[in-house]
């Protein structure tokens, strides 16, 4: 009765520090303002560029964009490289 079989504690494995400090900060939501700054244009040029379908925006609650860093790294990325976006 008070025996547990031998796989009743089996853990999912442990993600390195490193790794799972990669997955937060792919996770991370930018705003409007943060990815302006990283590709030196105006705010609302990001929102145009949400409204234009070139990068997916998430909506909070209270109706504002939030941007994945992981994605916005990929265009930029694209941009760099002079594709056409």
């Amino acid at each position: 009765m008070g025996r547990r079989s031998p796989t009743a504690h089996v853990t999912a494995p442990r993600i390195k520090a490193d790794e799972q400090m990669q997955q937060h900060e792919d996770d991370a939501l930018l705003t409007p303002s943060e990815v302006a700054a990283m590709f030196r244009v105006n705010p609302k040029t990001v929102t145009r560029w949400a409204r234009a379908g070139k990068i997916s925006a998430i909506r909070t609650l209270g109706g504002h964009r939030r941007f994945r860093a992981s994605e916005i790294r990929h265009f930029l990325e694209r941009v760099e490289e002079g594709e056409s976006v």
